[in-house]
């Protein structure tokens, strides 16, 4: 029959489905909190690995996309009507997922980024108090030498 499918078609769908279901389940994760660098670029290399996947997949969307607009016109109403129920539902999926792997990209390089600006106040900060620490174990001068004890205090 001319209005079905061909083989091509399901295999496809059924591909992208699989890669769909697989990718929502990737980020699905709960986003735990992590305060590791090297862990949250190890996540946001997967994210954008996951976002290169999601771009290959695009030609085999758009393979079922064109497949369902050729059905449309072949086939009879409700054949034609099912499948476009199905290509609807796969695109929404697709947009969802699309917007989300977005959506955790950006977010993790935000906390990526206010990490390594903690990270660095951190070290500026310890190497302060290191400063502060060898000034107070410092001598003090004599009361009487006013001159050395004014400079000191400028110093503090």
């Amino acid at each position: 029959c001319d209005s079905l499918p061909p083989a091509h078609y399901k295999e496809t769908m059924n591909t992208i489905l699989l890669w769909i279901q697989q990718s929502e389940t990737k980020l699905s994760v709960p986003q735990v909190a992590v305060a590791e660098y090297e862990i949250m670029e190890q996540r946001l290399r997967e994210l954008k690995a996951l976002q290169s996947s999601l771009q290959e997949q695009q030609k085999s969307l758009n393979y079922l996309s064109t497949t369902v607009e050729d059905l449309s016109r072949k086939a009879p109403a409700d054949v034609s009507q099912r499948y476009r129920s199905e290509i609807e539902v796969i695109l929404g999926r697709w947009k969802k997922l699309s917007a989300q792997l977005v959506e955790h990209c950006q977010k993790l390089e935000e906390r990526m980024t206010k990490l390594q600006r903690f990270q660095n106040d951190t070290k500026t900060l310890k190497k302060w108090m290191a400063e502060v620490d060898v000034f107070l174990k410092e001598e003090w001068p004599a009361l009487g030498d006013s001159e050395a004890l004014e400079k000191q205090l400028e110093q503090c």
